[in-house]
């Protein structure tokens, strides 16, 4: 699959290493040093220098060459390009790729590596690519690697009391996403190619403490039909490469135990099932990550997506032949669960992912209580309802309110996300799950706190294949709503690339009802936006919004509650069922 990925891409690498976009999209100043790396990983597999025609030495130089002289702030591409050198040697005496660099550029890169920016965020990872490469090279006889690896995890349980990554820490904070696995995959990668193994060995323990977080969440998360990470920046196709990674890269270290080993050998067959019938055209030989019927993050180009499928699947091989085993380990029958996990609790604000499963009706949903990070107000990916692709859709670059109350004062938008307080989860009646939390402050839908104006309280149950809603708000004083909205999103798998198994709303659809509406809203018209590109998710298209709406003023008065309550009961089917 690297190859073909690999044959249909390499011709945009251009004679001076600048990247020809596909029709329609834009390029972006990494795009060189992906390519790099992907070419790089590709020769760590096969030990080949060419490619057919294509002189792979020659490639990568010309690829690195482009990414050291691009002047736009691009940390990303220089970290993969750096790594993509280091992929041919560990030092550059013995190094073609280097050998082929003109010294112009081997003083461009040299002075590149070096400088760098202090981040707190996933922007750290590329920091430590380009400390490994310049003491590897034997550009610097000081290794800074280490001290950057204690400044990364030393953050983590600065801007996090549970150690997840939180990757937009400042202003509001609270984004813990799939950024965080990134982190370490990215740091994991550049450690194995590092010149010094005994640091490696050294520093691997404490990164095992925070990824090992991660690699517990997993089994709560993978759906049965393999959809993987579904909240958060950057999902989609991403939401399963990286995942993969991290069990591969834990399964080689040893860091999964001999008797978690059929649960995560299953896990990860489903991820790359999921990933294979969803993201590759099987006929043409490349990954599809945006089409007439899905879309991605603005961020992600599609020849970006492929030069990094290109990339970890050859990573993947490696892995695969240095762990060995067999894919045909069943885990236990898959039990009933509801649980919370903690990413951050501190007097100001708590975050988490509640994560609920019943096998029975096959309801498997992700409710994110994190903040949208760089994504702030431009995607819905983060808000705080259950996400449950092919059931329950939102668009992956449009903020609306799924399954949420959108209330509106004046200018200011509130919305019951990003943030609680007394979170909590635990068996209620009839022995049904419960995720509660509070919202002493009314927060703004570009995660401000509106102080003094109100606050909410939020609870969702979970019976079987039912789950029901109850949003409370007061007021501290009187005060006018001026409108509020709540949206419920109907969409469908991708019609030709997807998994017979994947999950899909069957003709009873969500089955809404309203059982206690204290903002007397009304349901609009079914709005049809099968042709508009704004509604499309990172699986498949959206075809109906359904709006509760209340469009005309209400007086809110203190001492009253105001409740909203939905139930739903999803007839869940199957794609090809």
């Amino acid at each position: 699959m690297a190859q073909s990925i690999l044959g249909q891409n390499l011709n945009a690498i251009n004679a001076d290493g600048s990247i020809t976009p596909v029709d329609g999209e834009m390029g972006r100043f990494d795009e060189p040093g992906h390519a790099a790396l992907a070419i790089g990983e590709y020769h760590r597999a096969t030990q080949q220098s060419r490619f057919g025609d294509y002189d792979l030495v020659d490639l990568v130089a010309r690829t690195v060459t482009a990414q050291a002289f691009i002047e736009e702030e691009a940390e990303n591409g220089l970290a993969y390009s750096a790594l993509g050198l280091l992929a041919f040697g560990p030092s550059k005496e013995r190094n073609p790729v280097w050998e082929r660099l003109l010294e112009p550029t081997r003083e461009t890169l040299d002075h590149r590596l070096l400088q760098r920016t202090d981040y707190d965020n996933h922007l750290q990872a590329f920091n430590i690519a380009k400390a490994v490469t310049r003491f590897s090279m034997g550009l610097s006889k000081k290794d800074e690697t280490g001290k950057l690896i204690d400044r990364f995890v030393e953050r983590i349980k600065v801007n996090s009391s549970a150690g997840y990554c939180d990757d937009h820490p400042e202003g509001f904070g609270g984004c813990f996403d799939i950024y965080g696995v990134l982190s370490f995959v990215f740091i994991r990668q550049a450690l194995q190619l590092h010149a010094n193994i005994h640091l490696r060995d050294r520093k691997l323990p404490s990164l095992r403490t925070h990824a090992g977080k991660y690699i517990k969440m997993l089994p709560d998360i993978v759906r049965q039909d393999g959809l993987g990470w579904a909240y958060g920046r950057g999902i989609g196709a991403y939401g399963q490469m990286h995942c993969i990674s991290l069990i591969l890269q834990a399964m080689r270290d040893g860091w999964i135990a001999d008797e978690e080993k059929p649960k995560y050998f299953d896990i990860l067959r489903r991820l790359f099932q999921f990933f294979f019938t969803t993201y590759l055209d099987h006929e043409h030989g490349f990954l599809v990550i945006r089409d007439g019927e899905r879309t991605t993050a603005d961020t992600h180009t599609t020849r970006m997506a492929n030069f990094d499928a290109a990339r970890y699947l050859c990573q993947w091989a490696r892995l695969a032949k240095s762990i060995g085993g067999s894919m045909d380990a069943k885990p236990a029958p898959a039990k009933r669960s509801g649980r919370f996990v903690v990413f951050d609790k501190s007097h100001r604000k708590e975050n988490g992912l509640f994560n609920y499963f019943d096998p029975e009706s096959s309801l498997h949903v992700q409710i994110p209580l994190v903040s949208a990070g760089s994504e702030c107000g431009e995607s819905s990916s983060s808000l705080a309802f259950p996400h449950c692709p092919g059931i329950i859709d939102w668009p992956a670059n449009k903020q609306i309110p799924i399954l949420l109350p959108e209330l509106t004062f004046g200018k200011e938008k509130v919305i019951p996300a990003f943030y609680g307080k007394n979170c909590t989860t635990g068996l209620g009646l009839r022995n049904s799950f419960f995720f509660r939390y509070d919202q002493p402050e009314l927060v703004t839908v570009d995660e401000r706190f509106l102080t003094g104006v109100g606050s909410c309280k939020v609870n969702w149950t979970f019976l079987g294949g039912k789950m029901t809603s109850e949003f409370i708000f007061t007021v501290k004083n009187q005060v006018q709503l001026d409108s509020m909205r709540y949206v419920i999103a109907i969409g469908a798998p991708h019609t030709r690339y997807r998994s017979g198994l994947t999950y899909t709303i069957g003709e009873g659809g969500l089955r809404p009802v309203v059982i206690k509406d204290d903002f007397q809203a009304v349901w609009g018209e079914t709005e049809v936006v099968t042709d508009d590109p704004d509604y499309r998710s990172y699986w498949g298209n959206i075809h109906y919004l359904q709006h509760l709406v209340r469009d005309h003023p209400l007086i809110m008065r203190p001492g009253l509650k105001y409740r909203l309550v939905v139930e739903f009961e999803p007839d869940i089917a199957f794609a090809d069922a």
